[in-house]
């Protein structure tokens, strides 16, 4: 929610649109693991007959689902098709799509795309190696952006003062988690050009990832993931090398300012 309870643009926020979007993100949040009505109720500080009300009415219009016994809810199928629609809708992922196929297939790996989002990066596509096998799309998933190669990649673009201070949340022991330390990672990507994650978010994968500059500072980056049991020294280079010059024509490919007439903020 927006501090003092203001939209951007200083439009007083709606109560109720807010609560819906604060429990549809919650639920969102959750993934797997079902909430209770009190629970639910707990957590955004909602009466529980208010937050029964919310509920259902979101059930009976598809965005949140429930089981059999009514008791359990979950993120709905029509937060999918709305999910759906926006990645249909950029202009950017669509140009850059063809490159993540290309760098996928000319290295084996499997590489993302990703847009940073607050204090996170939002995958927006992936696409897999054959290699490694993973039974869940990353596409829609968000990660800390301080602890994986696209949100390193995306913080170098900006200055250190933007760092929220630390402690910052680990996932593996090589997580970075403090903020001098991240500084000092972040200053070695902009000298290099683009980041490494050496197992930060996941055990066992190293990432390299490069910030797309058709915004400045850039919002959208690419990466390539690689299990450590295959990152040689010459297929690091190679993965390097295939995905400074992927950056590349996405670069030159993407639209400017977004696409089209609209102008997205």
């Amino acid at each position: 929610m927006s501090e003092a309870g203001s939209a951007p643009g200083g439009v007083r926020e709606v109560k109720s649109a807010a609560r819906t979007v604060e429990l549809l993100e919650l639920l969102a949040a959750r993934g797997d693991r079902p909430a209770r009505l009190q629970e639910l109720a707990d957590e955004l500080a909602v009466p529980r007959s208010s937050m029964y009300a919310l509920l259902q009415t979101l059930i009976g219009r598809g965005w949140v689902r429930t089981d059999v016994t009514g008791s359990l809810y979950g993120i709905g199928i029509h937060a999918l098709l709305t999910g759906t629609g926006y990645l249909d809708s950029d202009p950017r992922v669509r140009a850059v799509r063809p490159f993540l196929d290309e760098a996928s297939q000319a290295l084996g790996e499997t590489v993302h795309l990703g847009r940073l989002d607050g204090r996170d990066v939002a995958y927006l596509a992936t696409r897999e190696s054959h290699e490694y096998l993973r039974t869940i799309s990353r596409v829609g998933r968000r990660l800390p952006a301080h602890m994986g190669a696209l949100g390193k990649a995306l913080l170098a673009e900006r200055g250190d003062e933007e760092l929220p201070e630390g402690p910052y949340e680990a996932r593996t022991p090589r997580t970075l988690t403090a903020r001098r330390a991240l500084a000092a990672d972040l200053a070695g990507v902009r000298e290099r050009g683009y980041s490494i994650d050496r197992e930060e978010g996941v055990t066992g994968i190293v990432g390299f990832g490069f910030a797309l500059r058709y915004d400045e500072p850039a919002l959208d980056a690419i990466s390539c993931s690689v299990p450590v049991a295959r990152l040689t020294p010459a297929h690091e280079a190679a993965v390097v090398s295939v995905m400074r010059e992927i950056r590349g024509k996405a670069e030159a490919t993407a639209p400017a300012g977004g696409g089209g007439a609209v102008h997205w903020r």
